[in-house]
């Protein structure tokens, strides 16, 4: 049985959007409101942000393989390995 309801950390991770990105949704009213379930919890209809998301437009296009962050770690390669392992064998 789903969940009736879900907090904001699950309609994020539902989505695949940030709790930022879904509060902005909501402020530019372009998401749902969140429910009051009581004096100091509010959260989503399951339903709804399902029906949210099977509105959403489809995609043409993919991804670009560059929208990663800019300062990711840099890959490790075989050559910069050698470099490393020849260094730390000249210090014995």
């Amino acid at each position: 049985m789903k969940p009736l309801y879900l907090d904001l950390p699950a309609v994020a991770i539902t989505l695949s959007l940030s709790e930022a990105t879904v509060q902005k949704l909501v402020r530019e009213r372009e998401f749902p409101k969140p429910r009051l379930l009581s004096d100091r919890r509010v959260a989503w209809l399951t339903r709804e942000v399902e029906a949210w998301a099977e509105a959403c437009p489809e995609s043409d296009l993919a991804p670009p393989p560059n929208t990663g962050h800019s300062n990711r770690r840099r890959k490790v390669t075989c050559a910069s390995q050698d470099r490393t392992s020849q260094s730390a064998s000249d210090d014995v």
